[in-house]
């Protein structure tokens, strides 16, 4: 079981938990794009399959089709919402082919939720590693729109890049896709524990 240290209700009920599942791009912003095959598909289609078994944990997306939102219409609809969490999801490119693996993000600059974000961020990298298929597992801080405005602790996470033979094939495979999602899902729903 996770324990993140969110607040407990004294009473017999516990305080619900709010998370934010940022589907990146949409609309006109197809994100990376390989072989005909967008950030913007795959983001969705990952979204739509994660899912809280939990009671406790409210999930919101901020897309749920193919539309645009601007940055600061996302981050607008995250402060509205004021969650206990926001994971922003994503899918990498590169010219270099050879760059490979996950990557989960927090933000640059230390604000009043980044040690939050930091422990979130090292135990979704624990839950998502027991995929075999991820590989290089990377921790950084990045200067992330969505991580600098959101009112709350924030995570980006690329899922592997397209632009990589391996990482194309498990990001495009249904099978590999329900392992991520599920993994998610399983971390999102602890959180409620």
């Amino acid at each position: 079981m996770l324990s993140f240290g969110f607040e407990k209700s004294t009473d017999a009920v516990a305080k619900p938990i709010t998370i934010v599942i940022d589907v990146a791009h949409g609309g006109s912003d197809s994100g990376a794009v390989i072989e005909g095959i967008s950030e913007k598909q795959l983001v969705q289609q990952l979204s739509k399959k994660i899912k809280s078994t939990n009671e406790n944990v409210q999930l919101h997306f901020t897309r749920n089709d193919d539309k645009n939102l601007s940055l600061q219409e996302r981050t607008a609809f995250i402060n509205t919402l004021k969650p206990d969490l926001v994971l922003s999801i994503h899918i990498n490119a590169n010219k270099d082919t050879n760059k490979s693996g996950l990557e989960i993000f927090t933000a640059q600059e230390e604000n009043e939720f980044s040690q939050k974000s930091t422990e979130i961020a090292q135990k979704l990298s624990s839950k998502l590693s027991e995929n075999d298929f991820f590989k290089g597992n990377k921790l950084r801080k990045a200067p992330f729109y969505i991580l600098k405005k959101a009112n709350a602790p924030a995570i980006l996470i690329e899922l592997g890049y397209l632009s990589n033979e391996n990482d194309f094939k498990y990001l495009t495979d249904t099978n590999t896709q329900d392992k991520i999602a599920n993994s998610i899902s399983e971390f999102i729903s602890d959180l409620g524990k």
